[in-house]
C-alpha cells in the first residue's frame, strides 16, 4: 500500500512539475481538397498535435496550470504526392491575473505555409538543423508563442525565446519553403516578425507587452482605473513607434490580436481620458477606426 502511495505521488509530482509547456488545439480544414484520404488529415491533426503538446520547448518546470492556451488552424488549399499547401493560423492566449478571464497574446495568419507530410514518420525537432518545414513552422511559433507570454510577464522576458525562434529562421532560410527568406516581397514572413521583434528599434514594442498586460489586464481586478491606465500608457508607447515606425508588421499583429479587447477595455467603467486614447488608436491603426469610435 505504501508503494503504491509513493508511485501516486511521484506521478503526479512529475505531471504536474515537469509538464509540457503549451495546451494546444490543432484543426485542420481540407474543404478544398478533393483527392485526400479523410484519415490522412485526421492522422495529420493528431501527429501535429501530440508533437506541439508533448515536446519539451524550456528547461523550466511547468504546472498544469501555467501551461499556454494556443490554437494551430491549417487550411489545406492543395494536396499531392504528400506536399501540402496552406495557410497557418496561430492564437495564444495567457490569463489575467486575480480572474477567470483570460487575453489574446498573438493573432496571427501565416499565408505561406507549405510542407511534406509522410503519415506516421516522426517529427523530430532540433533548433539547430532543418528536418522538415512542418516542423520548423510549428517549432518556431511556439518559441514566439512562449517569448511573447513571457515578455507579458517581465520586461524583454521572453528573449531567449525569440532567440531561439530567430535560429530555426536562419537555419531554414536554404530549404526553399517560403516565408523564411528577406528577400520575398512584402514585409510579412516569418523572417520580418522575429526581427523585427529583437530589434531594439521595437524594443519599446515588447515593453508595451509588459505595461498592456502586468500594469494593465492584471491590476484591473483590484484597481479598474489603474488597469485601464496602465493599459493606456502602451497605447502611449506603441504611438510613438508609430512615428518612426509606421503601419509596421508588429502594430499590425498587435491590432489583429488586440482590437476587440480595447473597445471592451475603454467602454464603460470608470472613467479615464478616452479622447487621447481613441487619437492615439487612429493614428496607429486607422484600418480599425469604426471599432475605435465606439469607445466613449
Amino acid at each position: 500500500m505504501k508503494r503504491n502511495l509513493i508511485l501516486f505521488l511521484f506521478i503526479l509530482y512529475t505531471s504536474v512539475s515537469f509538464s509540457q509547456e503549451l495546451r494546444a488545439t490543432v484543426s485542420i480544414n481540407y474543404d478544398q481538397v478533393n483527392n485526400g484520404n479523410p484519415q490522412l488529415f485526421k492522422n495529420l491533426e493528431k501527429q501535429v498535435t501530440e508533437f506541439l503538446n508533448n515536446t519539451k520547448w524550456t528547461d523550466s518546470e511547468v504546472k498544469e496550470i501555467e501551461k499556454i492556451e494556443c490554437n494551430f488552424f491549417i487550411n489545406i488549399s492543395s494536396y499531392g504526392s504528400n506536399n501540402f499547401e496552406g495557410t497557418l493560423q496561430i492564437q495564444a492566449s495567457r490569463p489575467v491575473f486575480n480572474s477567470t478571464l483570460s487575453t489574446p497574446i498573438l493573432n496571427i495568419n501565416d499565408k505561406n505555409f507549405n510542407f511534406r507530410f509522410i503519415e506516421f514518420e516522426n517529427m523530430i525537432y532540433d533548433a539547430n538543423s532543418f528536418t522538415s518545414n512542418l516542423v520548423s513552422v510549428m517549432a518556431f511559433y511556439t518559441n514566439v508563442i512562449i517569448g511573447i507570454d513571457k515578455d507579458s510577464f517581465s520586461k524583454l522576458g521572453g528573449s531567449d525565446y525569440l532567440k531561439v525562434a530567430s535560429n530555426i529562421t536562419n537555419v531554414a532560410q536554404s530549404s526553399g519553403f517560403k516565408g523564411w527568406g528577406q528577400s520575398e516581397s512584402g514585409n510579412n514572413n516569418r523572417n520580418f516578425l522575429i526581427s523585427d521583434m529583437l530589434s531594439t528599434t521595437y524594443e519599446p514594442f515588447r515593453t508595451a507587452m509588459y505595461l498592456y498586460h502586468r500594469e494593465g489586464l492584471d491590476v484591473m481586478a483590484e484597481n479598474t482605473k489603474a488597469g485601464k491606465d496602465g493599459v493606456a500608457k502602451s497605447i502611449e508607447v506603441l504611438a510613438e513607434i508609430q512615428k518612426s515606425r509606421p503601419n509596421s508588421l508588429l502594430m499590425r499583429t498587435f491590432f489583429d490580436t488586440k482590437a476587440d479587447e480595447l473597445v471592451s477595455i475603454f467602454s464603460g467603467g470608470p472613467k479615464v481620458n478616452v479622447a487621447s486614447i481613441v487619437e492615439n488608436l487612429n493614428k496607429i491603426s486607422p484600418l480599425n477606426s469604426q471599432k475605435w469610435n465606439k469607445i466613449r
